[in-house]
Formats: C-alpha cells, sequence, structure tokens
C-alpha cells in the first residue's frame, strides 16, 4: 500500500473487503467506496470540508438519543430514506413511506374499535378500513403498529406534558382483518431543526414542514412488513413534505359522517370526521 495514489486508492480500498464473508455486505461496501471516492473526486472536496462533513456528522451522534434519532432525520430530508422506500415498495402492495425519527416499540395493545383520543385536544375522528394481502382478501390476526402527532405538532418524546403511551398502539385484526378506532386529527408540524440537520435546512434555504399525517407499521405471519404513512389531501403542506414521504396513493380525503349508529358505537359528537384507508400486504 506504499505507492497508493490519487487513481489507485478506491481499488486499494475495495481490495481491502475481499475477506469479507458475507457477499452482501462486500457488494455494498464495493459500492459506497466507489460513489464515496467518485463523489470527493467529482467535487473536489478540500481537508476543510470534509472536517465540516466530519463534524456534522459527530454533532448528530451527540445529539441523537433514544428518543431522537438525528441521523435518520439527515437521511430524511437528503431523500434517501424515501429512495429506499420507493425502491422496496412492492407492485401489489401498500406504497412504503417514511419510518420517522419517532418510533417507539412497545405500544400498548388497544382493541379494534377503541379509543385513542382520550383527552386529547383536537377535531375527533374515526379512522377505519381493512388489512388485505395482494387479491384483495382480508389478512386475519394482522397487527399494526400506529403513532402519531399531538395538535400541538409534536410527539411525547418532544412534549414532556404528553403521556410516554399517548397517541401510539398496537392492534391486532380479527379473521375480517378490520381495524378502527377514535383518535383526533393531526397537525403539520416541523421536523426537528435545532440541531445539524436544522442547519444544512437553513443552509440550503429550505422550510422543515411536514403535512399532517399518520404513521402505520403493519405486519402479519407470512408477509412482508409494512412501514408507511397516511396523508390528508387538504393539507397546506402537502406538495412541500421536508422528507419526501408523500405519495399520491396515500392520501385521504376527510369524509363528514351523520350515521347515529356510528356516533354512539364509537362514542363520537354528530357530525364526525372520519377517513377510511386499505392496506395491502405482500407475501
Amino acid at each position: 500500500m506504499r505507492n497508493v495514489n490519487a487513481d489507485s486508492i478506491t481499488q486499494a480500498v475495495v481490495r481491502s473487503f475481499d475477506g469479507a464473508t458475507d457477499p452482501r455486505l462486500r457488494e455494498i461496501i464495493e459500492k459506497l467506496v466507489q460513489h464515496l471516492h467518485a463523489f470527493a473526486r467529482e467535487t473536489q472536496l478540500t481537508p476543510e470540508e470534509w472536517q465540516r462533513g466530519i463534524a456534522f456528522l459527530h454533532a448528530a451522534g451527540k445529539i441523537s438519543t433514544d428518543a431522537r434519532n438525528e441521523f435518520v432525520l439527515a437521511s430524511d430530508v437528503l431523500g434517501l430514506s424515501s429512495l429506499v422506500d420507493l425502491l422496496a415498495s412492492g407492485a401489489d402492495a401498500t406504497e412504503r413511506s417514511a419510518l420517522g425519527p419517532f418510533h417507539a416499540e412497545g405500544s400498548p395493545l388497544l382493541e379494534v374499535g377503541g379509543d385513542l383520543k382520550r383527552d386529547n385536544e383536537g377535531e375527533p375522528m374515526l379512522v377505519r378500513g381493512k388489512i388485505l394481502d395482494a387479491d384483495g382478501h382480508p389478512v386475519p390476526g394482522a397487527q399494526l403498529d400506529f403513532w402519531q402527532a399531538a395538535v400541538n405538532g409534536k410527539y411525547w418524546q418532544q412534549d414532556p406534558e404528553q403521556d410516554p403511551e399517548n397517541l401510539r398502539f398496537r392492534m391486532v385484526t380479527g379473521d375480517d382483518g378490520v381495524y378502527a378506532f377514535t383518535t383526533v386529527r393531526p397537525a403539520p408540524y416541523t421536523v426537528p431543526y435545532d440541531g445539524p440537520v436544522g442547519d444544512l435546512l437553513r443552509a440550503g434555504s429550505r422550510h422543515a414542514w411536514r403535512p399532517a399525517h399518520f404513521h402505520f407499521i403493519v405486519s402479519a405471519e407470512g408477509f412482508n412488513a409494512l412501514t408507511t404513512e397516511v396523508f390528508f389531501a387538504d393539507d397546506r403542506y402537502i406538495d412541500e413534505d421536508a422528507v419526501f414521504g408523500v405519495r399520491e396513493s396515500l392520501l385521504v380525503t376527510p369524509q363528514m359522517g351523520s350515521d347515529p349508529v356510528l356516533a354512539q358505537r364509537y362514542r363520537l359528537p354528530l357530525p364526525f370526521h372520519s377517513v377510511e384507508f386499505d392496506f395491502r400486504l405482500c407475501r
């Protein structure tokens, strides 16, 4: 390696991983090194610029916690998360969208038809639909992992006034694949911009707003798990999502409901807003 130069260093680094026993790891590392080096050559990256990039990564690591992942946020605002989701979306399944930095394991169980809104401020809303396979048949025993921001635009991790189990749940569907729950309509919000990702957005003259949305992870035995979001078509930021997560197929339009039977069943005032969305899973 004593004769490494600007022309030979890329291949030297690639060859240094020849002993990797995992062929997929070897492939990913090879392409990563090649593209990183090509980026440095194309931009004529200076030592000072390299140091600023390293400082960004260091700052992202320092601000990250179990409740906030700045690296995920950086991936989001650079569109990498969305691109990976788009590449992984199956032709016959619901499109994938951003996981985001605020998913938490261990959400409490909620029965089908249960109340999530509780004492949260905001517009009450009925959310319901079905979990289906690619052929449109119900998927029994599917699990939904759900979370959303409150009407103030904050998740429980960001708001010490919220209970840690607020506005999140896990739900298991019956044989009919139906899910249903009541909640409050979420508000648009800004992604966290008090850290290095915020500095990056400001440097690029970009805003940090996301349109209002619900988060879902839908899974069932024998099917590929689905991570996605459901958005409101009438949101003012629907065409300006800071993390590029909006898909036309993931839009819903709230409907005004006046059915007294539904209102009584779900303990909602008349009239009430509702949205319906069916998820499709691929085996």
